[in-house]
């Protein structure tokens, strides 16, 4: 499509093309495939991302099945950063996080130890992690 400037605008992202029968969908861009939700090469991403992080985890007897799911309370962040560092985060966090605000504060620490290691993460940020809405695509390609 061209816009009145002259440049090309970017193509929709799959949520804008609801209830699409198997042949419409062969229709689309590949770009637009590559990016829909069940792209084969994310799964394979997502894979190949948690069998690294449950090899680094074994070391502090911590295992990822979800990561969505399991970096959500924070503590599997902070054993994941604990064992690639080899030091310990800069002040103490919740070993039981039964509350919100609990696992909120165990991601925030793990985000402030990144900071202090002048480690910068692009668009990720406690709430992010905590109400799941991150990705693995999110930390791996925008990192």
């Amino acid at each position: 499509m061209m816009a009145n400037s002259g440049f090309l605008e970017p193509p929709l992202p799959p949520q804008f093309f609801p209830d699409l029968t198997a042949e419409e969908e062969e229709d689309l861009p590949a770009t637009e495939k590559d990016l829909a939700e069940d792209a084969p090469w994310k799964k394979i991403q997502q894979n190949t991302f948690t069998r690294w992080c449950n090899e680094h985890l074994k070391v502090v007897n911590k295992r990822m099945v979800d990561l969505q799911k399991d970096l959500t309370d924070g503590l599997k962040l902070i054993g994941l950063l604990e064992v690639l560092s080899q030091k310990k985060m800069y002040r103490k966090y919740h070993l039981r996080p039964n509350f919100r605000q609990m696992k909120l504060e165990n991601v925030s620490v793990a985000l402030e130890f990144l900071e202090r290691e002048h480690i910068r993460l692009v668009s990720i940020g406690e709430s992010l992690l905590i109400n799941s809405v991150w990705s693995y695509d999110t930390i791996i390609l925008k990192s």
